[in-house]
């Protein structure tokens, strides 16, 4: 166990937890929502830290980030448990854990060694990811620092519910982060995340303040998330905090508890893409359907195609120096 960052000591031996916008009030010998923090004689605990429970090289492309060094490995790392309870978590073995069966499980492996790891297999990244880095907060923090120290970049894959002041406190050591943006609706997020979706949108603004690349993805569920009232209403807020922050729109598939739903049409992904567009937005990238133009990234000035996709795999990159060869508009994102 490590004494958890970001909380303070109330009354009565209480704690209130500040990693993520629940702001749990615990008490002693309780949990917070994630399951994972542990108020023990007034004293806050993380019983993930370095407990690994998911470690793979992955291509960058698969968090997805594509403007982020791309063709480069990141070494992905997750513990169980989550703060969401998303009814079509795609990770929830490991993720609602906690929960649902009351277990916490890893294998102890230091942050040193992760940083270790991720030189061992050339990765130019480690991305904290499968489960919420916010709930493995202080893990990540101490891995973050000690991979900056050895020029490693480090990018959070998120459903962009933690606190500011963990982020100002993360931000020195987060170069990139990919958020779940699930929908623009307060009774969505509420029915089907157990969260709020304004600390999201929040959260979104506070990291492109603070200087951390920004990519945003929305999972397209069928009937509950497709209106194109509710898709313009995402663009218009991602074009609100900047044009350059890539939006992928991907198509989902029944998981978990959300098994009668139908899976998301090509259609309507390519409909999602044609609107991010039409709203101003310079780069919307097709999901989980390999093979779309939409996975290509294209210049916003003269639509010359840059990075040629298929799935997760880069076929061809011609962005040189940053810039469009052919009319030299730079390129929003992270380079190589």
């Amino acid at each position: 166990m490590k004494e958890a960052y970001l909380y303070e000591k109330l009354p009565d031996g209480k704690v209130r937890c500040y990693l993520c916008n629940h702001h749990c009030v615990i008490t002693e010998g309780k949990k917070g929502r994630c399951h994972v923090r542990e108020n023990r004689e007034g004293v806050l605990y993380s019983l993930v830290y370095e407990r690994l429970i998911s470690a793979n090289v992955d291509p960058i492309e698969k968090k997805p980030l594509f403007h982020f060094l791309p063709a480069s490995g990141a070494f992905s790392i997750a513990t169980v448990g989550c703060n969401f309870r998303c009814l079509h978590c795609q990770n929830y073995s490991i993720s609602q854990m906690p929960t649902e069966e009351g277990r916490i499980t890893g294998e102890k492996v230091s942050c040193e060694e992760i940083v270790s790891l991720a030189l061992k297999y050339k990765c130019a990244s480690i991305a904290y990811t499968y489960t919420e880095p916010t709930i493995f907060y202080e893990y990540a923090y101490d891995t973050a620092r000690s991979a900056h120290r050895k020029g490693i970049k480090n990018i959070f894959v998120t459903n962009g519910f933690m606190s500011s002041e963990a982020l100002e406190m993360i931000a020195p050591y987060l170069d990139g982060a990919n958020v779940d943006l699930k929908s623009f609706s307060e009774e969505f997020y509420q029915r089907i995340c157990g969260a709020k979706l304004k600390p999201v949108l929040e959260g979104i603004k506070k990291m492109k303040e603070l200087g951390i690349w920004v990519e945003v993805t929305t999972l397209i569920i069928p009937t509950l998330n497709d209106s194109e009232e509710e898709l313009r209403q995402i663009a218009r807020f991602i074009l609100s905090v900047s044009p350059e922050i890539p939006w992928h729109v991907t198509a989902f598939y029944p998981t978990y508890k959300m098994l009668d739903k139908p899976r998301t049409s090509t259609m309507i992904i390519k409909r999602a893409r044609d609107i991010g567009l039409e709203e101003g937005l310079r780069y919307v990238y097709s999901g989980n359907i390999p093979g779309e133009e939409g996975e290509n990234t294209y210049c916003y000035n003269c639509k010359d195609l840059l990075i040629r996709r298929w799935g997760f795999q880069i076929l061809e990159n011609k962005i040189r120096e940053g810039k469009c060869p052919r009319c030299g508009t730079p390129i929003d994102g992270v380079q190589m």
